[in-house]
């Protein structure tokens, strides 16, 4: 008998827009730091997925967090892992009131599994937020459409980084494949 492929990933949501993101940065001496500001709040949601050992992500440019966007999300998750009957992919997610699957569950090969209330640090996915959010940091963007084109070019670049997103996600304690 042959025992399906498993693999453990991680899964988050972290809301960004136009609403200016500021960072301390490095300025010469006695020579004031400008940074151009214009806050609007209009949203944009980058759902994430990391496989903390591997380094494998995906993420996903969303303009609403709800049970429906997490549903049709976790559903192009499943399809871009392979997820199936041979293949079950755990995914470690926060227990937010829309992390809710569609009647008939989620779809073949995905499980879920909720962390702990209150306990944002021992998700992997949080240590991506300073990642995607560098090339947007302290900068002025005149609309929407601008900013998710730069925010969309970071996190394709970050899937192109195993290395750096294991580097950051995989902590000491989390659980390693046996495949």
């Amino acid at each position: 008998m042959r025992h399906p492929k498993v693999s453990l990933w991680a899964m988050d949501e972290h809301r960004v827009g136009l609403k200016p993101i500021l960072k301390t940065v490095w300025a010469p001496t006695g020579q004031p730091l400008v940074c151009p500001v214009q806050p609007r709040y209009e949203w944009l949601y980058i759902y994430a997925f990391v496989n903390p050992e591997t380094g494998e992500s995906r993420f996903w440019l969303v303009p609403e967090v709800s049970k429906l966007a997490y549903q049709r999300v976790m559903a192009a998750f499943a399809r871009s892992v392979g997820a199936s009957e041979q293949h079950c992919v755990l995914v470690v997610e926060d227990g937010a009131g829309f992390h809710v699957p569609p009647l008939e569950g989620h779809p073949p090969g995905i499980q879920t599994i909720t962390m702990p209330a209150y306990s944002p640090e021992l998700q992997p996915v949080e240590r991506l937020w300073d990642l995607t959010d560098a090339t947007v940091a302290n900068r002025w963007f005149e609309t929407m459409d601008d900013f998710t084109d730069t925010l969309g070019q970071q996190c394709a670049w970050l899937e192109t980084q195993p290395n750096l997103l294991s580097q950051q996600t995989l902590f000491h304690w989390w659980p390693l494949s046996r495949n």
